[in-house]
């Protein structure tokens, strides 16, 4: 959807909080790559290590993946990479490939890579790295039921170099960099946080929404703490977000729908008290603490924390220490902090800090899929003003179990 709500960091980049934990995104060749390896004298002769290769890119995972099954079926591995020009002057990019040893499991070139790729700080998509310029690559590898999930991914990127110096750097090469293991670990279950029908996964998983690029520059490492994350807006009977004057928070039917918790877990920390926003207007001159509005953060265990944000003003009824047991009420659906529209932004991280913190995958374990929105951004930005929405044709309504809802997904929560 256009971003009419706003994400909890801005779109670019912001700055400064504290530290979360996540494991280092990728395993050094010498730890774990064959090529440098030797083997004992009763496997064979002795091998040294592969020869070294000059690289006009660098680059890292910014984090590692956890599989992920969503209601498109398929398993996904979605994680980013960051890539640097060490030259003095642009390199192109002309494919990047993913794989799983041999096997190629997402090739992405031209239009398609562009897409995907950003210079740090830049929202324009791009193939062309400028001299000592960082761009990211978003990445979402889609696995086929049955397909079995890889341990480590690699990266092979082709490029052209308008000023070779051979023999070092040819005018077209392709680097293998940025090895990432994939994390051995399943995605936490969680009952949704709404009840009721119509709601709808507004820039969620897995392309290039708002909250999918939004990288966070804090304690001198980048997080991308909504990598996963939902904006949840529900549509009326009639297919509306909004009836009346859009500007007034009381126009969207849900503005002060509740809040339930998604799991039994203690709460980390709580803010309340902040002001409604006026919808339609980007919020401006807030501090760092103040992005996701009056929100309750929870401690879903085994490294999840969960992040309700936007909270209605006065309406938070929890407080740190307290035990919450799943499908309690905790607060009410609002539009504080950086919001433009009432909302509940929803997402599960790696630490307890909301944007200083690696956004994790999780799935609901049942829920109804009942339409997807059209991918039309025009389309769906005047939903804000009171247009009714637009279905993709042909989406079966459906049951799901155990299943990370998409972007435009159209769903019903059941009450318990």
């Amino acid at each position: 959807m256009r971003p009419a709500v706003a994400v909890i960091g801005v779109v670019a980049l912001i700055a400064a909080c504290s530290q979360g934990s996540d494991p280092p995104a990728a395993t050094s060749p010498a730890e774990s790559s064959p090529e440098t390896t030797t083997a004992s004298a009763a496997q064979g002769p002795l091998r040294g290590p592969a020869p070294s290769v000059a690289t006009p890119i660098v680059g890292d995972a910014i984090s590692q993946p956890v599989p992920v099954r969503a209601t498109d079926g398929k398993k996904h591995l979605v994680y980013e990479a960051s890539l640097t020009n060490t030259l003095p002057h642009p390199v192109t990019l002309k494919s990047i490939t993913v794989l799983d040893r041999d096997v190629t499991l997402l090739d992405l070139d031209d239009d398609d890579l562009a897409r995907w790729t950003r210079i740090i700080g830049t929202p324009s998509p791009t193939t062309t790295i400028g001299p000592a310029q960082t761009a990211v690559v978003w990445f979402d590898v889609a696995l086929d039921e049955g397909v079995q999930t890889p341990t480590r991914l690699t990266h092979a990127v082709a490029l052209s170099n308008p000023d070779p110096q051979d023999p070092l750097f040819p005018a077209d090469q392709t680097v293998d960099i940025a090895p990432v293991e994939v994390q051995p670990r399943e995605p936490v279950v969680l009952r949704p946080p709404l009840r009721g029908a119509g709601w709808v996964d507004a820039g969620g998983c897995c392309g290039t929404s708002a909250h999918r690029t939004a990288l966070n520059p804090i304690n001198g490492r980048l997080w991308a703490a909504e990598r996963f994350a939902i904006d949840y807006v529900q549509l009326d009977p009639d297919g509306r977000l909004v009836a009346g004057d859009p500007s007034k928070p009381e126009s969207f039917a849900f503005f002060g729908a509740d809040i339930h918790a998604v799991r039994d877990g203690r709460v980390v920390s709580v803010l309340d008290g902040l002001p409604e926003q006026v919808p339609g207007r980007n919020p401006t001159g807030l501090p760092l603490n103040q992005y996701a509005g009056n929100h309750v953060v929870q401690d879903l265990g085994d490294g999840n924390y969960a992040l309700y944000a936007h909270i209605k003003t006065g309406t938070v009824a929890v407080k740190p220490g307290d035990r919450l047991t799943a499908g309690q009420v905790i607060g009410k659906v609002g539009n504080t902090g950086n919001s433009t529209a009432p909302h509940l932004h929803f997402h599960v991280m790696s630490s307890p800090d909301p944007l200083g913190s690696n956004g994790l995958p999780f799935v609901f374990d049942d829920f109804r899929l009942d339409a997807r929105l059209v991918d039309d951004d025009d389309a769906n930005g005047t939903l804000f003003e009171g247009a009714s929405a637009q279905l993709q044709p042909q989406v079966a309504s459906r049951d799901e179990n155990t299943a990370m809802p998409l972007e435009l997904d159209v769903m019903t929560y059941a009450d318990r």
